[in-house]
């Protein structure tokens, strides 16, 4: 199946050949042809298989349908997702898929000052991606009206649990008009999860797409078995056989993540830290660096690295164990991304054996060990 099988407009066709995307990913060949037809979707699908596309191109496509004025546009689509991190790559991606389209779109976040998302937000927009907490305070300026609302997504509704956004989406949730199209995206379906999405969308279709469908068979793994005190001379090694390719490594603690990264640099190899002690604008600086190859190595803690979406990355290090297997398949899912192939090294240390048991129960296999 191509994209043109799924009855796209020539301008977003247009666009996705010039990123040589040709063919969609299963979560996409399910989830655009419901949308297009303007019904409810709940969505189940790890990260990293392709789900931006599934709600962009369909919103994309109904929007261009009418032709608006410069100004007085009302926003017709509201995404809702819940870091800086996937707000920006997901306004990225409406850059890529919109280009050839009169659509425009723009997006609020918290943690910088608001004066610049306001100038825009008064322009007018059709498409507003933006995170809980700002939105509402702008909301409750003034500087936000969602009587116009057509399509509302919400997008990793299980790490907005997670983070504790939840109380405020249930705050937005009357704000919204009852006639919309909802489209609801979760990795996971825990209880709390399921009755938010029974309380917001309406005869929804189900589109579930399974972690070893999706992330996994695109993604080699492999485990080292290493002691903590062994880990910085393993991992060092490891980047300098990896001869000039990017590589984005997740530590579990934010002060963890600052000491490996002191650690390569004291090696001579170019690395940033990112993680939520840093400044936004230093977090996305160094995602520029990282993403242009200025920088070769990026360390992240688990909630920095969430939504990020970087184009052919190499390969992952899970420099610590995750607490959570969800937590890993996320993790690795930052390679091998829409199909394309990645590798995933893990070190596991002596009291970390727990932690890799219930994630190889999880993937319903066993990690093969490289001695």
């Amino acid at each position: 199946m191509t994209f043109n099988d799924l009855n796209i407009i020539p301008p977003i066709l247009k666009a996705l050949e010039e990123k040589k995307y040709s063919t969609p990913t299963p979560i996409q060949e399910k989830a655009i042809p419901v949308a297009l037809n303007q019904q409810d979707l709940l969505g189940c699908a790890q990260t990293g298989t392709g789900k931006t596309a599934a709600f962009a191109i369909p919103i994309i496509q109904r929007l261009s349908k009418v032709t608006r004025q410069e100004k007085h546009r009302p926003i017709r689509a509201l995404i809702l997702t819940p870091t800086r991190e996937l707000a920006i790559q997901i306004d990225e991606c409406f850059n890529h898929y919109a280009k050839y389209t009169h659509i425009k779109h723009s997006l609020v976040f918290g943690g910088v000052n608001q004066n610049s998302q306001v100038e825009k937000l008064k322009k007018g927009m059709d498409v507003l991606i933006a995170t809980p907490g700002r939105l509402l305070d702008l909301m409750a300026q003034g500087f936000v009206n969602l009587d116009a609302i057509e399509c509302f997504v919400l997008d990793e509704a299980d790490k907005m649990l997670g983070m504790g956004f939840i109380h405020d989406i249930k705050r937005l949730l009357p704000k919204l008009p009852q006639k919309k199209q909802t489209l609801f995206f979760s990795a996971t379906m825990p209880p709390e999860i399921i009755a938010l999405s029974k309380s917001i969308l309406h005869n929804p279709v189900k589109v579930e797409i399974s972690p070893e469908s999706s992330v996994v068979d695109t993604i080699d793994q492999y485990v080292y078995y290493v002691e903590k005190e062994e880990k910085r001379v393993l991992l060092i090694s490891l980047v300098k056989q990896a001869k000039g390719d990017s590589i984005l490594v997740f530590s579990r603690t934010k002060h963890g993540a600052d000491r490996i990264a002191r650690t390569l640099c004291r090696a001579g190899i170019d690395t940033e830290a990112i993680h939520s002690n840093k400044s936004q604008t230093a977090r996305q600086r160094a995602l520029n660096n990282f993403k242009s190859g200025k920088t070769r190595v990026m360390i992240a803690t688990d909630i920095a690295a969430r939504g990020l979406d970087i184009n052919k990355l190499p390969f992952v290090i899970n420099y610590d164990l995750p607490d959570m297997p969800e937590t890993y398949i996320h993790r690795i899912g930052r390679t091998g991304r829409a199909g394309r192939t990645g590798t995933a090294l893990t070190f596991c240390s002596q009291d970390e054996m727990k932690q890799l048991i219930t994630i190889q129960k999880m993937l319903g296999f066993t990690i093969p060990a490289v001695s």
